[in-house]
C-alpha cells in the first residue's frame, strides 16, 4: 500500500512517516519545503513538493496513492492564517483525493473540539470533520488531547536552565500521549476494517496537570522549577492586543485556545474501547513518567559528557607550576 502523508515535517507527521516506513508501507511526503524534510529521504520516503493550499500541486502528488495521512496544521510561526492551512486547505486536499478516486482518509482533530466552537482552531477542525464525514470517503477521525513533545520546551528545558516555568489558569489536568503511539494507531487504522468511517479518542493514559509535570521534571532533574502564574485576564488582554496587528493573528487565535487549557475542565478520554479495537494493549502506550525518564538520562548524561570534557580540556591548557624554592 502506498500512503501519502501531509505535514510529514510536523511534530506528528513525521512519526507516521516514520512509523509506516518501519511497518514496509510505501510512504510519499508532501512538503512545502524539501529542503527541510531531507530526513525524510534518508529514512526512505519519497518526497513531493506542494502546498495544500495551492490545489494544483495536490493533484501529482496523489497518482498512485492508497491512502492519505493527515496531519498537516498551521505553526504558530507561520505567515499563513488558520483559516488558509486548516479549513481552505484541507477543503481542497479532501477534494482532490475525491476527484483521485483514493476511499482511505486518516484525519487528526481536537478533544472537544465540537464544545469550544468560539475557540478558531477547534472550531475549524469540528468543521473538517464533518465535511469530512459528508464527503463519502472512508475516514478515520483521531480527538488529540496534546504531546508529550510539546512539553519539554515547556517544562523541562526551563527547570534545567533556570528559567521561569509559566502556568496559566485553573491547571487543566491534560491526557498528554507520545506521537509515536499517535503513530502507531494512525497506520493500525489502515489495517483494521472496524476503524472505517468511525471517531475516535486518542489519549495518554492518564491525564498531568502543570504543576504533576512540575514536579516530575523537578525529582527527575534534582533541580526545583522557577514557577511564574498567567491569568485568564492577562490571556484575554494579549489576545485583544494581538489580535490588531497581521503578524499577531496566528498567535491570537493560539491565546484563545489557551484559554481552554486554563479553564480548568480536564481534556481526557476513556480508552477502552480504543485499545480493543485497535488491538493495541494499554501496556505499550509510553506513560508520562517513561517519557520524561528517558529525556532526562539522556540529557543529564551528556551534560556530564559535557562538563567532563570541559574539565578535561582545562587540565590540558592549565600551565604546571614551578617548584617552590626555599629563598631563606
Amino acid at each position: 500500500m502506498k500512503l501519502l502523508v501531509v505535514g510529514a515535517t510536523g511534530t506528528l507527521g513525521r512519526q507516521v512517516a516514520r512509523h509506516a516506513l518501519d511497518k514496509g508501507y510505501e510512504v510519499r511526503c508532501l512538503v512545502r519545503s524539501p529542503s527541510k524534510a531531507s530526513f525524510l529521504k534518508e529514512w526512505g520516503a519519497e518526497v513531493v513538493k506542494g502546498n495544500i493550499c495551492d490545489r494544483e500541486t495536490i493533484t501529482p502528488a496523489l497518482e498512485g496513492v492508497d491512502a492519505v495521512i493527515d496531519a498537516a496544521t498551521t505553526r504558530i510561526t507561520d505567515n499563513l492564517r488558520i483559516q488558509k492551512v486548516d479549513w481552505e486547505g484541507k477543503v481542497n486536499l479532501i477534494q482532490e483525493v475525491q476527484a483521485a478516486g483514493i476511499d482511505r482518509y486518516i484525519f487528526f482533530s481536537i478533544l472537544n473540539a465540537e464544545q469550544h466552537r468560539e475557540v478558531p482552531l477547534m472550531d475549524i477542525k469540528y468543521c473538517t470533520e464533518l465535511f469530512l464525514k459528508e464527503s463519502g470517503l472512508n475516514y478515520t477521525i483521531f480527538h488529540l488531547a496534546g504531546f508529550m513533545q510539546g512539553l519539554i520546551a515547556q517544562y523541562a528545558i526551563p527547570i534545567l536552565e533556570n528559567q521561569v516555568v509559566w502556568v496559566s489558569g485553573e491547571n487543566t489536568p491534560i491526557a498528554y500521549m507520545n506521537t509515536e503511539d499517535i503513530a502507531k494507531f494512525a497506520i493500525r487504522a489502515l489495517e483494521v476494517p472496524e476503524t472505517e468511517k468511525q471517531t475516535f479518542p486518542l489519549v495518554g493514559t492518564r491525564a498531568w496537570g502543570a504543576y504533576e509535570i512540575i514536579n516530575l521534571c523537578e525529582r527527575l532533574s534534582q533541580q526545583d522549577a522557577r514557577i511564574s502564574t498567567v491569568s485568564l485576564t492577562v490571556l484575554r488582554l494579549m489576545r485583544r492586543v494581538t489580535r490588531f496587528f497581521e503578524w499577531g493573528q496566528n498567535t491570537a487565535d493560539r491565546l484563545t485556545f489557551a484559554e481552554v487549557l486554563a479553564s480548568g475542565e480536564p481534556l481526557d478520554a476513556n480508552m477502552d474501547e480504543v485499545y480493543q479495537t485497535f488491538g493495541i494493549p494499554k501496556e505499550e502506550i509510553t506513560t508520562m513518567e517513561e517519557y520524561m525518564g528517558e529525556y532526562f538520562t539522556r540529557i543529564m548524561k551528556k551534560l556530564k559528557e559535557i562538563d567532563y570534557e570541559k574539565n578535561k580540556n582545562k587540565k590540558k591548557r592549565k600551565k604546571p607550576t614551578k617548584p617552590y624554592r626555599n629563598q631563606f
